[in-house]
């Protein structure tokens, strides 16, 4: 189905020519680093807002044309309100999703993203239609209406699945990073400027590393939002934002201090020892690591 669907719209260049001047508009209405985008992102919440919010309207929607199909007349006010209940849900949903959507790259998942978002906010305009013939007592084609409006979400959630579990679209990008667990060196003292961002290896993982007033600090450099370089990006007093879209990090826990990023950057321990400079992961996050290998090969 893969191959069948999400690959050839991924290769649709043809998308380009709305999907480019539609993903600036958004921008200009939900500005980057805005806490508008924080509030859609679901920084606030701690992990991305979108998700959860579909997954009423589609419960809402499922429920109704159950309804229709099988509860006969006494069933018919329940199934209306649900109907409704899914439009008024969708619209914070499509909201939330375009905000997420309009800082999506590269230019394959902007195009599978943004059929998915037609899809749905497709799928809404049906449903309203439907909503309103139902009030006017036109039940057929209200049902009729309801049930290709479901369709089509189908359709734009089976593309929002290929986003999420096949591009890694809206996932913590450092979640399976395999930290060292013992101290590694990683780089000459020498080599680490007083705050400068700076870029090294340890054991095949990119870290961040800064010097300030002094004391060290080291966090995972792939950006726990969309996977960007930390170390290009922007020191500024105790935090590190992001070079992409702005995700700010303390640098002693790599806690969130700005989003739209939703799940905390890893942080290390750093030393220097013999003239190097060592990290290792804190207790807490080879804790994590471990379990997210098991996880990784249960599944597999």
């Amino acid at each position: 189905m893969r191959e069948n669907i999400a690959e050839p719209i991924e290769q649709f260049e043809a998308l380009d020519v709305v999907l480019e001047p539609l993903q600036k508009a958004v921008k200009t209405v939900v500005p980057e680093r805005s806490a508008l985008r924080d509030v859609l992102s679901g920084t606030w919440l701690g992990e991305p807002l979108h998700p959860p919010l579909t997954d009423v309207v589609i419960g809402t929607w499922t429920s109704a044309l159950l309804l229709d199909l099988l509860g006969g007349e006494q069933t018919q006010k329940a199934a209306d309100g649900l109907v409704a209940a899914g439009v008024l849900a969708a619209v914070p949903t499509v909201t939330a999703g375009l905000s997420d959507w309009s800082i999506l790259r590269p230019a394959g998942s902007r195009r599978v993203g943004g059929v998915h978002a037609f899809g749905n906010v497709t799928a809404l305009v049906l449903h309203a239609l439907s909503w309103a013939a139902r009030r006017r007592g036109n039940r057929a084609p209200g049902v009729a209406l309801s049930a290709l409006g479901y369709a089509v979400a189908t359709f734009s959630a089976y593309l929002g699945g290929h986003l999420s579990f096949s591009r890694g679209v809206g996932v913590n990008q450092t979640a399976f990073e395999d930290l060292p667990e013992r101290w590694t060196a990683v780089l000459d003292a020498d080599g680490l400027e007083e705050g400068k961002l700076t870029g090294a290896q340890a054991d095949g993982v990119t870290v961040l590393l800064v010097r300030k007033q002094g004391r060290l600090y080291g966090l995972i450099d792939r950006c726990s939002h969309r996977g960007c370089p930390l170390h290009e990006g922007e020191l500024k007093d105790d935090a590190v934002i992001c070079p992409c879209h702005g995700s700010t990090f303390r640098l002693d826990d790599g806690s969130i201090v700005k989003g739209p990023a939703t799940s905390p950057q890893p942080a290390l321990q750093v030393r220097v020892e013999s003239g190097k400079v060592e990290v290792r992961a804190a207790k807490s996050q080879g804790l994590t690591a471990r379990r997210n290998r098991r996880r990784a090969v249960t599944v597999s």
